[in-house]
């Protein structure tokens, strides 16, 4: 099983819409590294959710349900999406700038790639997330 990080801003599409949804086709991601890792995506994958822009925090945990296939929103080029569901949200949101002091998540691509939308995360900092935002 591979672990990755999606973004949305809430305003645009919030935890809470999702959750209501219970569904969601993950389109409009228009990075190729983005795209690549959507295509990396196998379905089972578990997913952090991230509100960007407004809260900056990781909110939730999601998971792939659909590989990638082409994207219907896609007026030109190459690019993908795939299907994700909710699968419980973090009892506590883990905040972008606690994750910045922690030393085991330094490395981690929400960090070093801020600008990245939908990133991978490694094993240990995906567990690391979830202790964090089990609210312990």
């Amino acid at each position: 099983m591979n672990y990755w990080l999606v973004k949305s801003e809430p305003s645009c599409y919030s935890w809470e819409t999702f959750t209501k949804e219970g569904h969601t086709v993950w389109e409009g991601v228009r990075n190729y590294a983005a795209r690549n890792n959507l295509r990396a995506m196998k379905r089972g994958d578990k997913v952090l959710y991230y509100h960007s822009n407004e809260g900056l925090e990781i909110v939730g945990v999601a998971k792939v349900t659909k590989e990638s296939y082409p994207d219907p929103s896609a007026k030109e080029g190459d690019w993908s999406v795939v299907e994700l569901a909710p699968v419980k949200a973090l009892k506590r949101p883990v905040r972008l700038a606690e994750i910045k002091t922690i030393p085991q998540l330094k490395d981690m691509q929400l960090v070093k790639l801020s600008r990245l939308s939908v990133s991978a995360v490694t094993p240990e900092e995906f567990d690391f997330v979830l202790k964090m935002g089990a609210g312990n």
